[in-house]
């Protein structure tokens, strides 16, 4: 859908501020994420502050305010997994992939978000890229999955 074809969606929310976390969900899936001009047309429709929305989208972990990787991981830090070493794993993805949670890799190949539970406590720690479910992780392994998805995209790892 083109930006101006979502703009007219938008406006179908004139004047309802109390749609705006709907609205946004409809941007996101839209453009698999909220940037500052869509934060604008959304205050503008909804006759709300800039900050407003802006609150709202960075409060909230379901949006993002960049586009996100071909492939996102999401790392459980729920308790099974933290007391069996999820920071460990969290930092060997941090440094592998310079990148912080909330955010993409430079190459675009990997966004990194941290969970509170993936259901699947007796494999902790456990991480999801996309919908493949890792478990039993040590940075070893994990690094060895990386690698996999890089080698997948033609990429070294």
């Amino acid at each position: 859908m083109s930006t101006s074809a979502l703009s007219e969606r938008i406006a179908a929310y004139a004047g309802r501020p109390e749609d705006l976390i709907q609205v946004l969900q409809l941007v996101q899936e839209e453009l698999g994420y909220v940037p500052e001009e869509m934060e604008e047309r959304v205050a503008d429709a909804l006759g709300v502050s800039i900050g407003r929305v802006h609150g709202v989208v960075t409060f909230y972990h379901l949006f993002r305010t960049h586009p996100a990787g071909r492939h996102t991981i999401r790392l459980c830090l729920g308790t099974a997994c933290h007391v069996l070493g999820a920071d460990r794993i969290l930092a060997a993805i941090e440094e592998a992939l310079r990148v912080s949670v909330g955010d993409t890799t430079d190459d675009g190949l990997f966004s990194l978000d941290v969970v509170r539970c993936l259901g699947t406590c007796s494999l902790a720690p456990v991480m999801m890229v996309d919908e493949d479910v890792y478990g039993r992780l040590t940075p070893e392994r994990v690094l060895g999955v990386l690698r996999t998805y890089a080698k997948r995209e033609g990429r070294s790892g």
